[in-house]
């Protein structure tokens, strides 16, 4: 599932804080910080989209992620790929292989990473 830019702010922060209050995660927003409307009302949906869920503490709720980052990374990797690639990773790496914005070293370590990654495979056969 598609989180919106906001949705996915708010993500951001209870990954890194694991669990909070909506006062908390609006403490690390960069200025300017939503209304506390705003964000409850984010929490709420992300809970009925079952990334979000809470403890109570009498009328207030401390809130923890029930996605893991990993796991959105992958699917929303997987779908960007499908979607902008053509489900091919080679396209992919070959996008970012003529993007200006990439400097020599970071082609190397990339390359490098790769290099690797195929000798760890072929160890294992």
């Amino acid at each position: 599932m598609v989180l919106t830019k906001l949705e996915e702010q708010v993500m951001q922060i209870l990954w890194e804080l694991e669990e909070a209050f909506v006062k908390e995660i609006i403490e690390h927003f960069a200025k300017p910080k939503p209304a506390y409307n705003t964000v409850s009302t984010i929490i709420r949906i992300l809970e009925k989209k079952n990334f979000v869920s809470h403890n109570s503490f009498g009328k207030t709720h401390q809130y923890y992620p029930l996605v893991k980052k990993d796991d959105y990374k992958q699917k929303s990797l997987k779908k960007m790929i499908d979607g902008y690639f053509n489900n091919s990773y080679k396209s992919l790496v070959s996008f970012f292989s003529k993007d200006e914005n990439l400097s020599i070293e970071e082609m190397e370590e990339i390359k490098k990473m790769i290099e690797d990654r195929i000798n760890n495979l072929k160890e294992k056969k």
